[in-house]
This record gives structure tokens, sequence and C-alpha cells, in this order.
């Protein structure tokens, strides 16, 4: 695919080197002449120097005969307007690199639909909702994040106290937006219907919000559900933000450390719920009246990745039970992982990688992409792309024949992701996410 990339820094460079090396055809823009001289000789990419919000630039990339527009620069306004010209220019899809919560947040008005931009990606988020994974469940039987962690999907036991024992589906009213994908009962699995009776010790695999799920947890097994989680960050960065956010549930109890006093009262004054102290991590003395080693988690995702490691170091040597690390520079990334199981990183997560890995799932041009697998590997859950040429196009979710051992548990469309309703129609382009008995794999992807 022929694939424009505006923004030679850390992200864009790193994505359109790995599309590049992936087989597609890639032009690079870059304002800064002598940054975009220094890669000529590097990567297999055309490069173009010159301002990727002008049209004349996009036109010498030939933007009308491509695929997609990738822009990836640090500046929001600039990622927005670029492609919102290049949609204009005839560019088949266009995606923006977007940091700010605001153009996000559809609730007053849609900045995606206005600018007519097909995806906003916030590479901090997507760090986040990794290390969120981490957090949320430990030792989970299988839980699988997609649609950048607006749904989850979790395997919850039934516990012996659980008011879910002993009653059908129909009487239990788990709230809306939730859905039992799957029943494991011993070592048998089974797709429950309404009238389905749940049993003590029965394994619901359930798909919602993480939010909601969470609510659930306690109502499926109040034995194992734990009153609090303690954690600390370090650094009020994006990064840090955006954990808050998908940790907003009260059993989490926050701690940020800002050496920042102006950014300590921004986050004082947004998240009121969060404890924010004024201090540097890379002091030691800091981290033990912090008790460190009596915290669930720490991460390290400040801005500069030497303190991040300093700070790691010293957190490992207080004993902070689970430590995750955020690095931002390239120079730093392959080191840590090669060393991560030496130094006993719990998790390194980098915004370029995870831009990347995003972006290759969002251009995949395959039919279906597995996301995940269910119990013991038994059942996949399944990401089918909704071609111009399937059957599915038009029709309500209700009057599609299905196969038995098989439900569709998301709809991720481009402006939203939800867990459908049967009244839900199919549309070109839809992403339908489905959870499937191994066995009925290959009569589900015949309809596709």
């Amino acid at each position: 695919m022929k694939i424009v990339v505006i923004g030679g820094g850390e992200v864009g460079i790193y994505v359109g080197s790995r599309l590049s090396e992936d087989g597609h055809d890639v032009t690079l823009i870059e304002q800064n002449e002598s940054l975009a001289e220094s890669f000529r000789d590097l990567y297999n990419i055309r490069l173009l120097v010159g301002n990727g919000c002008s049209a004349g630039v996009l036109m010498k990339a030939e933007i009308d005969t491509c695929d997609y527009l990738l822009a990836m620069t640090n500046d929001d306004r600039v990622n927005i307007m670029a492609c919102s010209i290049a949609k204009s220019l005839g560019v088949g899809s266009a995606v923006a690199r977007v940091h700010d919560h605001t153009y996000f947040d559809h609730s007053m008005f849609n900045y995606q639909v206005h600018f007519s931009i097909d995806s906003l990606i916030n590479p901090e988020a997507l760090c986040a909702v990794e290390m969120a994974k981490s957090i949320r469940n430990p030792g989970r039987v299988a839980v699988e994040n997609f649609a950048r962690g607006q749904l989850e999907v979790q395997s919850i036991k039934l516990g012996e106290n659980s008011k879910f024992s002993n009653r059908t589906l129909a009487d239990i009213k788990i709230e809306q937006g939730i859905r039992v994908v799957y029943i494991q009962r011993g070592d048998f699995y089974d797709v429950p219907n309404k009238d389905t009776i749940l049993r003590r010790g029965d394994i619901l695999t359930l798909v919602g919000s993480p939010e909601s799920l969470m609510n659930v947890r306690l109502a499926c097994n109040p034995e194992c559900y734990m009153e609090h989680v303690n954690g600390v960050l370090w650094g009020g960065t994006e990064t840090a933000i955006a954990l808050i956010r998908l940790l907003s549930h009260s059993r989490f109890k926050l701690r940020i450390l800002e050496p920042n006093l102006d950014i300590c009262k921004q986050l004082s004054e947004s998240f009121p719920q969060v404890t924010v102290i004024n201090g540097s991590a890379t002091s030691l003395r800091l981290l033990q009246e912090e008790q460190i080693e009596k915290a669930d988690f720490f991460i390290a995702c400040s801005k500069s990745d030497e303190e991040n490691i300093m700070v790691y170091l010293q957190a490992k040597k207080l004993g902070a039970k689970k430590i995750f690390l955020a690095t931002n520079r390239s120079d730093y990334e392959q080191v840590i992982e090669e060393m991560k199981s030496v130094i006993g990183v719990e998790l390194a997560v980098s915004p370029r990688t995870a831009t990347y890995n995003e972006i290759k799932r969002y251009i995949s041009e395959d039919v279906c992409v597995e996301l995940g697998s269910i119990s013991d590997n038994a059942g996949k859950i399944l990401q089918i792309r909704i071609g111009r040429e399937s059957s599915c196009i038009g029709r309500f979710i209700r009057d599609i024949q299905w196969p038995k051992g098989s439900v569709v548990v998301a709809l991720l469309r481009k402006y939203y992701t939800k867990v459908p309703t049967a009244e839900d129609k199919i549309l070109e382009g839809d992403h339908i996410v489905i959870a499937v008995m191994k066995d009925k794999i290959s009569e589900l992807m015949r309809m596709f």
C-alpha cells in the first residue's frame, strides 16, 4: 500500500521505517531539512522536505493516489489539519496522532467527523492501556483488551457466596453493556442463552467496559475481590493521566510524584481523587517516606528515560511488588527489552512501538485478526472486517444465522465501539469482534 507519514520524530520515523520493512511504499514528509537528510541513507523510504499541511507538498507526495495518511508530528493541530486537507485531496484514510483528550470527547462535538479524520491515536494512552491490563486483573485467567481499552474480556470464577449462583442469565439481569460470552464448567465449555443456569465454580467469560466489569466482579466472586489496589506513579505525564482515567474505579488508590509544582496543581484540580505529591522520585528518601514497598504497583513514566531507569532501580531495591517502565527514546528501548528479564521489569512500554502495533492492525487487509484466546485455547476472539462483498452488510444482527458456538461481542465503527444488541445493523467498513468455539471458526469464516 502507498502510505504518507508526516513528521520525522521518534514516533513518525519508527512507524514509517517499520511499515517500509513490511513492504509498503512509504513517503515521509519532514519540515526540518537537516533532520530529513539524516534519514536519507538509513531508511528505505522516500523523503520530502516541506510542510505536511501544505496542499502543494501533499500533492507532490501524490496523496490522491495514497491509501493512508499518517500525521505523526508532536503538534495536534498540525496533525488534524494535515489529515483534513489530505482527505479533501483524496487520500483513502487519514490517521492523526493526538494528545489532547478534548479531541477524543464526542459528548459535545465530534472533531473526527468535523475534520473528516478516520482515526485518532494517542501513543501515550496506548501505553497506558497495556499497563492497565496487568494492573486491573493480576493473575487473570484470560483477559484481552481491544478497542484501545474501551472494551475488555474477562474470565471470572463464580464464588461460593455469589448471588448469581443457581439463577438463570435472564434472572440475574447483568447491567446493560455486558455480555456473557462463554461458560466453563469443569472441562465443558458452552455459549449460554437466557435460560442457562449458573452454578458455583463456573467460569464466566464476559465482555464490557472495564468499569462495568469491575462492578460485576464483586457480584460474581466477593471472596477474591480486592478492596483497594494502591499504586504510585512517577511523573505527571500524558501516560500517567491516561492511566488515571483507565483506573478511575474507587478500588484504585493512586499517588503521583511530580517535581513541577504547576503540574501538581493542575493534576490536583483535574483529579481530586488522586493524591499528588510535589517531589522527585529520584530521591531515595522520598520513596522511603512513601513506603513504595507497600504499594501494589509502581510506574516510572516521566519524560526522562534516564530518571525512569534510576527510579526503577531504586524502587526495585526498596522492594516494590510490581514495576512498570515507560521508555521514550529508541536508544534505551532495545537495551531495556534485552535486559528486562535480568533486571526484573514487569512490563516495559514504548509510545512508538504501541503506535506502530496499532497502525499495523488498523491498515491490515486481513479479513480476520485474532485478538486473543479463551479458556485454554478452546475458543478464539476474532476481529473481522466487513468488506464490500460481505453478505452481512445491511442486515440486523438478529437476522444473521451465526454458527452455534459463536457470539458477536463488540461492534467497532469508525467513531465508536459498543457491545451490540440484536437491533444493530452491520455496515460496510465495520469491524465486529466475535467469540467462537475453535471447531466453529471455519464455518464462521465462510460467511465473510
